[in-house]
């Protein structure tokens, strides 16, 4: 489960180089014996740490896609549906659990790391004061994450979160049944953080996937995964919004409209499936906020479907991008410029993105577009937010051009623009 912390990351994160040269003290070696006892507990302890437990964050794969994900069709579970009216149905969440459970899977994952302590120990420094008898630490270290997942295809197609997955050595799905197989990862998508998870099996259960386009704040919200390693756990609430941005919940390298519900959700319940009252999956459980009640964040299922579809035919998604860092014109940041002695630029602007940065040699860099600018269209649509602009990015194909009008000093210009395909090491 990823943790949305207040203290936001900026888009773009340059790197500062330490240079470690400066000379290296001597030191009067001590005496061993005095220290050997402390530093073999200390040893233990570390090496003791060397495994831990965590959530984790693309194999191209020709196939036929899942029936959820095929137009005009639907997938359900063996069960009998549910009553979509819930006033002459009360114990419909039970009715929801019974018709999806069986298709709610637990996801565990590991990965090798390098072991941080072992640096340390091997430190000339280190060595030198204490001696060389020091204790031996592995120089590698075992991650291990559970998450949640939910069968869309019988054949053992499975969607869940890419940090459950993303750079996992190995990967195992456990069914309600306690039946287990290894699972191979057809893709992630760290932009939408959606992963598709594979294993061989047959005639499994799987789920009924909603529309969530059609969500509605105050409807019915059940999750169902596996909270803290707590198999099958079932929490309920609303959907409380929708259209909430990555930049507003906390994640703004991420380009997703999340679902916010009160839905208890907990770490584990990563890539589980948040539900409607008839049963059918309308988001993927992903985030929720450090040190807050009631605020949990998930992915919407049409969303998933689209970035899943590419990800079981290519094993990969391509997303367009131009290369600036904006920030949406509200009228105090207008005033904020304006009001600066100090400002290069002043704005006449009532609407649209203010273009605060512009990385070199990317497409907005070649098509013309600068700091200061600011977007006020995109293909003849008004830009009243950055959201709005990220957006028709999306949605413009790679190599295809997005019309913008700019205004510079004052002045109205025009500008077609070609996206380009994201970096894979944009984050």
């Amino acid at each position: 489960m990823k943790t949305v912390k207040h203290d936001f990351e900026e888009n773009s994160h340059p790197l500062a180089e330490v240079d470690g040269n400066s000379p290296t003290p001597e030191f009067e070696k001590p005496q061993h014996h005095h220290w050997k006892k402390p530093l073999s507990y200390l040893g233990l302890i570390l090496a003791g740490a060397g495994v831990t437990a965590i959530c984790l964050r693309l194999i191209p794969h020709s196939q036929s896609l899942p029936q959820a994900l095929q137009p005009g069709l639907e997938v359900t579970a063996s069960q009998p549906s549910v009553n979509s009216t819930t006033d002459s149905n009360p114990n419909f969440i039970t009715a929801v659990v019974h018709q999806v459970g069986s298709a709610v899977v637990r996801i565990d994952s590991t990965r090798t790391i390098k072991n941080p302590n072992a640096a340390i120990f091997n430190d000339p420094l280190i060595q030198q004061f204490f001696g060389y008898n020091l204790p031996k630490v592995p120089s590698q270290e075992i991650e291990r994450g559970i998450g949640s997942g939910f069968i869309i295809d019988s054949h053992g197609e499975i969607l869940t979160n890419a940090h459950v997955v993303n750079g996992a050595d190995t990967v195992t799905v456990t069914l309600k049944d306690g039946r287990t197989f290894k699972g191979k990862v057809m893709g992630a998508d760290s932009v939408t953080d959606v992963a598709v998870v594979r294993i061989q099996a047959d005639n499994l259960p799987t789920v009924k996937l909603g529309n969530s386009d059609q969500l509605q704040p105050g409807a019915w919200a059940i999750a169902i995964g596996n909270p803290l390693g707590l198999d099958n756990t079932v929490t309920h609430g609303i959907v409380s919004a929708t259209g909430r941005s990555s930049s507003q919940v906390g994640m703004p390298n991420e380009r997703v409209d999340y679902i916010q519900t009160d839905a208890p959700i907990n770490p584990g319940n990563s890539g589980g499936p948040l539900l409607n009252a008839s049963g059918q999956v309308i988001g993927i459980n992903t985030a929720i906020i450090q040190n807050s009640q009631g605020l949990g964040f998930a992915i919407p299922i049409n969303t998933a479907k689209k970035i899943a579809k590419q990800l079981i035919t290519t094993g990969k998604v391509n997303h367009p991008y131009l290369g600036i860092q904006l920030i949406t014109l509200t009228p105090e940041v207008k005033q904020q410029i304006n009001d600066d002695p100090n400002s290069p630029i002043s704005v006449d602007a009532s609407q649209g993105v203010l273009v605060v940065k512009v990385a070199r040699k990317s497409p907005a860099n070649k098509g013309g577009i600068r700091a200061g600018d600011v977007i006020i269209k995109a293909n003849n649509q008004p830009i009243n937010n950055a959201e709005e602009l990220q957006q028709a990015v999306e949605n413009t194909a790679t190599g295809n051009n997005l019309q913008l009008q700019i205004l510079r000093h004052g002045e109205t210009l025009d500008l077609n623009l070609q996206p380009k395909v994201l970096p894979t090491n944009h984050k």
